[in-house]
């Protein structure tokens, strides 16, 4: 376990925390004299030891830059268009634990003193650990998860107040609900924590999801502050739970500062003017491909509120790649999260992913390419096959054909053509992927409909589709609620997929998915269920560290092994049916050989390899195999 530079960190950088409020106000903040530093601070033995700072200020932009201690080495010093904004490269490389002490000089000769801190790093720090195939990871939509601390509900200088009664308004959860309930996330077996972005969104209205962001450097007050997202870093690792960052590398907040005050022309694509994105990704793989048509989706913005970010602009580019390591080393982050992944600029994406892994080579980055095509998703990850020679170092990706075709198998009828046949036509494709085992999987999330909804409401179902995610290859992802068949009925709103937790405001009564208390009998089932399944992560670690193998859908019956290849280790088996069947097991003969017993996962009864099983309609069976030499 790593320990923590909270303390150091806080001290050496107290002058400068005032400063910090600036962009907080967003457009409402007069332009300071006094310098802020981003990065608010950096760390000495990084393995890349340049760092470049944007310096903020009134007329800072044709300062001279003058060191005035032997700490490090001002390397260059670079203005842009904005008279507003000074960039001054810092060459770390001798430089021991301290302040830099740099004096910013106008042409009348009056100065401006910046003390920069130079902190050490935290023992381990560039061999974390990132997330793999042996975790499972909780998706938590922080304001609507639990309100650990009322006070924090309304911020003076923020105009999207609390309204609990509003689908899009802000409710009020926050860090502190999620510290309150770590217990809770480790009793059901989840080992990391991804939470929708917790970074400042000082916008007028509908701040709550996060992907707005004002300021890269400073979690919502809302929420709370960086110390408190720290204590949720040491809370969770004390539990052996990570903590995954959602990073947004594409847009900021229409209110963000740089709105007001463009670093430089081209910081904004189409010149800081909306021109909505085609979100055609298909455009970036098109071997007939009009070059306008790739412009289209890249540089073009989500909506009026999220301005494109240009990350072709160098000191963008160094922005962004800086924000994502400082927060790794701040916050002891086992794992990032990218949003809107291929709407970036490709070759920037090549250059952030590959600064990160040369920092962190053991951390994991999961990128979104929502896609069902696997040939378009695998493309971004590290590994995979690519037909233009695109370098990428992106470990992970969010696998959306996988999802797709778990629906579309558990909820249509079985044919040749339709049903399991669906899944297993998928998971076919995995050659197109570096490591299929390393991608994230998820029944659902944040942005798309209830699995409970996606399957009509079924809970056999639902049990199909959720045993299917937790034990096949990859690395599961659960939104929250979904252990307790939270749903979103006929609407498709954000707001109401995003429901608050029950039992997470001390207001609610009747029914708590944290305690138990007032749930009905099919969810305290599911959430058995999603326990029952997920500790098999723990008891059985090696199964989903190993291969997976199955065999072609037959007569509306799906099979699947989790196995490491030795005998001695066991092996996990999943079987799925839609009708009741007595089901042989010496058709999987090879697969079982030198095996002696099966251990049925949700009741403990065993069978002998060579007995036959009857299985009820529509379920998902888990066993355990073992060998005599394993008992």
């Amino acid at each position: 376990m790593q320990t923590f530079n909270r303390f150091k960190f806080s001290v050496a950088s107290c002058a400068l925390l005032w400063l910090l409020v600036i962009p907080t106000m967003g457009f409402s903040a007069p332009l300071q004299k006094a310098l802020v530093a981003y990065p608010p601070n950096w760390w000495v033995g990084m393995e890349a030891p340049v760092v470049e700072l944007m310096i903020y200020a009134q007329g800072v932009g044709d300062d001279s830059v003058v060191l005035r201690n032997g700490n490090g080495n001002v390397a260059s010093v670079t203005q842009l268009d904005s008279p507003n904004y000074l960039f001054v490269t810092l060459d770390t490389k001798h430089a021991e634990e301290g302040d830099v002490v740099l004096a910013f000089r106008d042409e009348d000769g009056s100065e401006r003193i910046l003390h920069y801190p130079l902190l050490s790093r935290s023992e381990g720090a560039r061999q974390r650990k990132g997330f793999g195939p042996e975790d499972a990871i909780y998706l938590i939509a922080p304001d609507r998860f639990a309100n650990g601390s009322t006070t924090n509900d309304n911020i003076p200088g923020y105009a999207d107040k609390a309204a609990r009664s509003e689908k899009g308004g802000r409710h009020g959860g926050d860090i502190q609900g999620i510290i309150e309930h770590l217990d809770y996330i480790e009793e059901l077996g989840f080992t990391q924590i991804w939470s929708m972005p917790l970074l400042e969104n000082a916008m007028n209205n509908y701040s709550y999801h996060g992907y707005s962001i004002t300021d890269h450097y400073q979690i919502d007050p809302r929420y709370g502050s960086n110390d408190d997202y720290v204590a949720l870093s040491e809370a969770a690792s004390q539990r052996g739970i990570g903590l995954i960052m959602d990073m947004v590398l594409n847009h900021i907040g229409s209110h963000h500062i740089w709105m007001q005050d463009m670093p430089s022309a081209d910081w904004i694509n189409n010149g800081g003017k909306f021109v909505g994105t085609s979100h055609k990704r298909e455009t970036l793989h098109d071997p007939h491909v009009i070059e306008s048509d790739k412009k289209g989706f890249s540089d073009g913005w989500f909506v009026p509120t999220m301005p494109d970010l240009n990350q072709r602009n160098p000191h963008l580019a160094n922005y962004l790649i800086q924000n994502a390591i400082w927060w790794v080393e701040y916050a002891n982050l086992s794992g990032i999260r990218v949003d809107t992944y291929s709407y970036s600029d490709k070759d920037f994406l090549s250059q952030w992913t590959s600064r990160l892994m040369e920092e962190y080579p053991n951390l994991n980055i999961v990128g979104e390419e929502w896609s069902v095509n696997p040939a378009i998703t695998s493309y971004w990850q590290a590994g995979s096959y690519r037909h233009d020679g695109y370098h990428s170092a992106l470990p992970s990706v969010m696998d959306f054909p996988l999802q797709a075709a778990v629906v579309r198998a558990v909820n249509s009828e079985e044919r040749w053509d339709a049903g399991f046949i669906n899944l297993y036509e998928t998971l076919a494709t995995d050659f197109l992927y570096g490591d299929a085992n390393n991608v994230v999987i998820f029944p659902d999330n944040h942005d798309m409909s209830r699995i409970y909804t996606q399957v009509d409401h079924d809970l056999n179902k639902w049990n199909m589709a959720m045993t299917v995610f937790l034990t096949t290859r990859g690395i599961p992802q659960v939104f929250y609620g979904t252990e307790i068949l939270m749903q979103n009925g006929e609407s498709d709103d954000h707001g109401i997929i995003r429901t608050d937790f029950p039992g997470g405001w001390s207001e609610d009564e009747g029914k708590n998915g944290f305690t138990g208390e007032g749930l009905n009998k099919d969810e305290r089932w599911a959430q058995e269920r999603v326990k029952q399944l997920l500790s098999l992560r723990k008891t059985h670690p090696q199964f989903f560290k190993g291969e997976m193998k199955h065999y072609a859908p037959d007569d509306g019956v799906y099979t699947f092994f989790r196995t490491t290849g030795n005998v001695d280790d066991g092996m996990l088996m999943v079987v799925l049916n839609k009708k009741k069947i007595v089901l042989d097991l010496g058709k999987y003969g090879s697969v079982l050989s030198g095996y002696t017993r099966l251990s049925r996962l949700r009741d403990g009864k065993t069978f002998g390899v060579g007995e036959t099983l009857t299985l009820e309609p529509m379920s998902a069976t888990v066993f355990v195999v073992s060998a005599e030499s394993s008992l």
